[in-house]
């Protein structure tokens, strides 16, 4: 057996293929999955989504434990018979999906319950988001990071992308 997971995943779902089920969703039911959550207003949408509680996550920041954290869940849980289809998944911040376990039919307010109770500025966003991909992409705010030999005014430079601005000052990143 080997000692990857992705690989033991495949290796476990590999015998002869009668009655077993994937327990993982594939790639392509996570896109689709990330696709159907709601879109934050005024935040790029392969960069951030809401989860079914309403809970602003970062794509990049799946499977952690942060309150912008997010795993994908089995609406139906895998245990009570769901599948591991698009149909069957949303996204739910990590912590709220720790808590949903494996119950069924929780509603909307139910899961909010077990959210993280940090509401983010965009300014904080922008932060985190400067942090994580290193520019922001926001509808009339793109911008990136400063290079080092910028910072120290060794250079200047030739992308086109203004730097961003730190939102606690007149400096640029």
């Amino acid at each position: 057996m080997s000692s990857s997971p992705q690989r033991a995943r495949s290796e476990s779902n590999s015998g002869d293929g009668a009655g077993e089920r994937p327990r993982f969703f594939s790639n392509k039911a996570k896109n689709i999955c990330w696709a159907n959550a709601e879109t934050v207003p005024g935040r790029h949408p392969e960069r951030w989504r809401k989860d079914a509680a309403g809970n602003i996550v970062c794509k990049r920041l799946g499977n952690c434990q942060g309150c912008l954290c997010f795993q994908y869940d089995h609406i139906i849980p895998f245990s009570k018979g769901g599948e591991s289809t698009a149909a069957n998944c949303q996204i739910l911040q990590t912590r709220v999906n720790n808590y949903k376990a494996d119950a069924e039919a929780v509603d909307k307010s139910q899961l909010k319950g077990y959210s993280c109770d940090l509401k983010f500025t965009d300014k904080e966003l922008d932060i985190i988001e400067m942090a994580v991909y290193g520019d922001v992409i926001r509808p009339g705010n793109q911008c990136r990071c400063r290079t080092v030999a910028e910072i120290l005014g060794q250079t200047k430079s030739k992308d086109r992308v203004a730097a961003c601005k730190l939102p606690y000052g007149d400096e640029s990143v």
